[in-house]
């Protein structure tokens, strides 16, 4: 059987993961709660979306919806089981998912660095052109203006003084 994720979604009481498929087989849309259990405000939200997304009753329905998905409903709700708002909760996830170009990489522990890479193949796989897209063109030539005098740099100069 093959079943077609349509949405994805959260109940907060009781706590359960909301999925909306369609049914390949009988071409019916239908819906299925899949409860929390064990998930409390200290939880990992990564941990406890793999072991949904992992769990043989569940497995064949969740093929369609992401982990990063999964993960996102996860934090909501553990946003929630600690007194925060539904806007709270979002508006911290979004911050979490973002990348700050200022931000140094090099200070992250390896855990929040791999985070953030995946953040980024994520984004750069969205963005990317493929060959099967409408407007992908393959041989790409830009010609960059010069109306401007290049500045040259002190560095590549030679200069007269001997060090």
């Amino acid at each position: 059987m093959t079943y077609i994720a349509k949405k994805c979604g959260i109940c907060f009481q009781p706590p359960s993961i909301v999925l909306i498929y369609k049914d390949d087989s009988e071409d019916k849309t239908r819906q299925r709660i899949m409860p929390v259990r064990n998930f409390s405000k200290f939880s990992d939200c990564g941990l406890a979306a793999e072991q949904l997304k992992n769990n043989p009753r569940h497995k064949a329905y969740l093929e369609g919806v992401s982990l990063r998905q999964l993960q996102k409903l996860y934090s909501l709700l553990k946003g929630h089981l600690g007194g925060e708002s539904l806007a709270e909760s979002l508006e911290k996830f979004r911050r979490e998912e973002t990348i700050d170009p200022e931000e140094d990489m090099n200070k992250l522990d390896d855990k929040e660095l791999a985070k953030r890479k995946s953040i980024m193949d994520e984004l750069f796989e969205k963005n990317r052109k493929k060959k099967d897209d409408p407007d992908f063109i393959y041989d790409i030539e830009v010609e960059f203006p010069q109306d401007e005098q290049l500045e040259s740099c002190g560095w590549d100069v030679e200069s007269d003084e001997e060090i």
